[in-house]
């Protein structure tokens, strides 16, 4: 019997996962199947139910629901507890859910090539204090790297502080942002600013990394903007794919490879801009 997998998300149609995942189920011959499935916001309960119901056996999660698909498992991982979010489930033998994250290795992944230094000690600015901030967060703590958070509301960069044992001098509001991205070695944009065309005052790059966690039209207008002024940019594709192939080696055991995905995704990406 054929196995299925998906994601859900609201809305979903502009997810690549299918086409990530499919592309990898191609490549190695699986018995299986990779779907979109829009699940409304505020309905993962019931969502969820029916998905097991069809016997769904791993779904990635997007939002708005990471936050809400880690209280609904009956497993969750450390890292799951940790981040507060889960971006990947998979079916229980004895009914319900586990949950786990790929988000933060799947970042580390992808960044630390591109940093090309050593990043223990580096001085990194992180824009945004969301949960995919948080997971870039721990990401880069773990490489010893004390990120600067800056925020549009500085007590949610405060909050995320405390909760990650961060020293409150590491939260400024996101108007302070400009003094702190002089002095940093790169530049993390977790914001969803370009998701809603909104601008993002940069200082020059001087070949220093600006990376944004999204990829396609959310992220070209931002990316545009901070390579005219002398940034090393690269979007989030990478730590997309990244995540995905870490979801895909959880549900069959191989560690797909990533490069390929990557050169589909970019051509999806350009075939609709």
């Amino acid at each position: 019997m054929t196995r299925l997998y998906g994601v859900i998300g609201d809305p979903i149609t502009h997810s690549l996962s299918p086409l990530i995942h499919r592309g990898w189920i191609r490549d190695l011959g699986l018995d299986a199947d990779y779907r979109g499935f829009h699940v409304p916001d505020g309905e993962l309960d019931a969502g969820l139910a029916a998905l097991e119901r069809e016997g769904v056996r791993g779904l990635n999660v997007t939002l708005p629901h990471k936050s809400a698909a880690m209280e609904l498992c009956a497993q969750r991982s450390f890292l799951v507890e940790r981040v507060g979010a889960a971006n990947t489930l998979s079916r229980l033998p004895d009914g319900g859910w586990r949950a786990d994250n790929t988000d933060k290795d799947g970042f580390l992944e992808d960044f630390t090539p591109l940093y090309g230094e050593r990043l223990a000690g580096a001085r990194v600015l992180l824009l945004g204090a969301g949960g995919a901030a948080r997971a870039v967060a721990l990401a880069l703590m773990e490489v010893g790297v004390q990120p600067v958070i800056a925020n549009r509301t500085k007590a949610r960069a405060l909050a995320l502080c405390a909760d990650l044992d961060l020293p409150a001098k590491r939260a400024i509001a996101l108007e302070e942002a400009g003094p702190a991205m002089e002095f940093a070695d790169g530049v993390i944009n977790c914001l969803s600013l370009g998701h809603a065309g909104g601008e993002l005052e940069l200082t020059e790059g001087n070949g220093r990394l600006f990376y944004d966690i999204s990829y396609g039209k959310a992220a070209a207008r931002i990316l545009e903007r901070a390579s005219a002024q002398g940034w090393k940019v690269s979007d989030g594709l990478g730590m997309l794919v990244g995540q995905a192939a870490l979801s895909f080696q959880i549900w069959h055991g191989i560690l797909p490879e990533k490069a390929t995905a990557i050169a589909r995704c970019r051509t999806a990406l350009e075939a609709v801009s």
